[in-house]
């Protein structure tokens, strides 16, 4: 891991630790077996490798990120993002600090995870489905039939046996 993203992902972390204990403190939906994590980034692939994609989890919610290795003040466009052969929608978002990021929510809230394990575990998890290859699409052979197999119903190498 590069030295600039490692120094993003600290922020990250201090950032969403801070909201954990001011904004987020005493609300109903945190789950208090919960910490705040950052799981897994990696540099994109070009033609996004100015960013890395990795997994937040707080006591609130898991999310893919997109996180730009420099600090950007201005929030871009949603995004869609192919991660193992699917698509994802990012929205944007900024925080003071930090700057403006892309997020695409995985749960929220996180009641049904039982300790940090279970979540960095499921976190870890969906970061190594979507960093698989994609699968390559079926071969579809094709039939060329004669106008008479249309017409008769016969596939051609029958109508060719007579």
């Amino acid at each position: 891991m590069s030295q600039e993203l490692a120094q993003r992902i600290d922020i990250l972390q201090a950032l969403f630790e801070g909201i954990a204990r001011t904004r987020m403190f005493d609300i109903p939906i945190l789950n208090l077996a919960l910490q705040v994590e950052a799981v897994g980034f990696e540099r994109l692939p070009p033609p996004d490798a100015d960013a890395a994609l990795g997994i937040l989890i707080t006591p609130w919610f898991m999310s893919l990120l997109c996180l730009p290795l420099q600090m950007q003040q201005e929030r871009g466009p949603a995004r869609s993002l192919q991660l193992g052969g699917r698509q994802f929608e990012f929205l944007s978002a900024s925080e003071p600090g930090l700057g403006a990021f892309s997020a695409c929510s995985l749960f929220s809230p996180m009641g049904d995870f039982a300790d940090p394990a279970g979540a960095r575990a499921t976190a870890l998890e969906i970061l190594r489905s979507l960093r698989l290859p994609p699968e390559p699409a079926p071969v579809v052979e094709t039939v060329q039939a004669s106008r008479r197999a249309l017409f008769f119903g016969r596939p051609r190498s029958a109508e060719l046996e007579r």
